[in-house]
């Protein structure tokens, strides 16, 4: 998995691509997150249209995120899964617990006016 995260208008965009499946970048991600949100940026945009397939282990990597956010007043949004990720949201029902924007746009207003 690779990932790329950037901050602007205090929104942390995090996009990943190739397989979310608890390698050892997992764990890079979520130190990164937590990096940012000691930096005070309660707004994050996942981008995960670049992720092929995602298992359990990334599932819960997403609900990790959600919760560091959630927990603090801030939220989280995902942008444009592909397929496999859309449906494995659907699935397990995460699809009703996550906020899922078609592009980052998208995604930009639906957290600003969480806020």
């Amino acid at each position: 998995m690779k990932t790329e995260s950037t901050v602007s208008n205090g929104i942390l965009h995090v996009r990943l691509s190739g397989d979310l499946i608890g390698s050892p970048d997992t764990q890079q991600l979520l130190q990164s997150v937590d990096d940012h949100l000691g930096e005070s940026v309660m707004l994050c945009a996942v981008d995960l249209s670049g992720v092929r397939y995602i298992n359990s282990t990334g599932i819960g990597v997403l609900v990790s995120l959600l919760t560091k956010f959630r927990s603090r007043g801030g939220e989280l949004v995902l942008i444009n899964p592909a397929d496999h990720p859309r449906k494995m949201l659907a699935l397990t029902k995460l699809n009703a617990i996550f906020t899922i924007a078609e592009n980052e746009l998208a995604a930009a207003e639906a957290l600003k006016s969480t806020n």
